[in-house]
Order: structure tokens, then sequence, then C-alpha cells
């Protein structure tokens, strides 16, 4: 299934206070109900017809997470501001400013922000792409067999 966003192009926006632009709107993170985060926005930085990708701003409050999930596009991220971890395949890393991820398809993945600030990051993925798969009991089951996994999910992911 294609989750593409179409606008035409904007002209140049300046930054407004804090991490977001002038006219870009911030959107709720997700709209699957299905899909379980805590306290992420997401804003759509570019997004044209004419580009092949579409760059994101996505914040993660303090304490908060984004979905874990996976799909066959990947992303190319870099973060802008605080700190936290990220969960890429079994491989549990810390993050902090300007740090690069990839996000390779069909790899499980999760970005959680620390305690104590909040996660602020660019993520550019295809334009046209495919919808994310949440994990079943049996993915959470294999993910868990990893003890440094298994603590960075914790309770969260079975929820």
């Amino acid at each position: 299934m294609d989750d593409t966003i179409s606008s035409p192009a904007r002209p140049a926006h300046r930054a407004a206070r804090g991490h977001r632009w002038d006219q870009v709107e911030l959107r709720p993170y997700k709209e699957d109900e299905r899909a379980l985060f805590k306290t992420v926005s997401r804003q759509i930085l570019f997004s044209d017809p004419k580009l092949d990708a579409e760059l994101r701003y996505f914040e993660v409050e303090p304490g908060g997470f984004s979905t874990l999930e996976r799909h066959e596009h990947m992303h190319a991220v870099m973060v802008l501001r605080g700190r936290g971890q990220c969960l890429v395949g079994g491989e549990v890393r810390d993050i902090e400013l300007h740090d690069l991820v990839t996000v390779p398809p069909w790899t499980w993945h999760q970005f959680r922000a620390a305690a104590s600030e909040p996660l602020g990051f660019l993520c550019m993925v295809n334009a046209r792409r495919d919808r994310p798969q949440l994990p079943s009991d049996a993915d959470l089951a294999e993910l868990r067999k990893d003890e440094t996994v298994a603590r960075f999910l914790g309770a969260d992911a079975a929820e």
C-alpha cells in the first residue's frame, strides 16, 4: 500500500521558535490507533511530487518513543536535538546530536528519547512507500531473546 503525501513545492520557510518552521503543520505522529507510541509529533518539511524523497522532522518528548515497526522502505535519520537510543534490527545504540542512523528495509526499529530531554531528528524516506508492519507476539518474543533489546523494549512493546 502506498503512503504518499503530495503537496505542492513550498517557497523558503523561516525557522520559527524551537524546532518548528513557519507554515509547516505540526501533525500527529501516527493516525493508526493500533500503533503504540508515546508523545511524538512530526512535521513534513519537504514533500513534492517531483521529489523521490520526503524529509520529515520528528520530535519525541522526554521518555517518549516511536512505534516499533518495519517496512520495505529504508530510513536515513540525523539527530538534530537531544539524545536517546534507537533499536535497529538486533542492535541498541545511544544517539545524540548530529548522529546518523540508517534503517535498512524490513528491519525492526524504534527511537526513544532520554528521560531528561526531547529527541528530535530528521528522517528522509521514499516519497512512495509501503505502510509499516507492527510486530506480532512471536516477533516480540524473538526480539526479546536478546537481553539488551529486551531491556530497551521494556513493557511498552507488549501493551
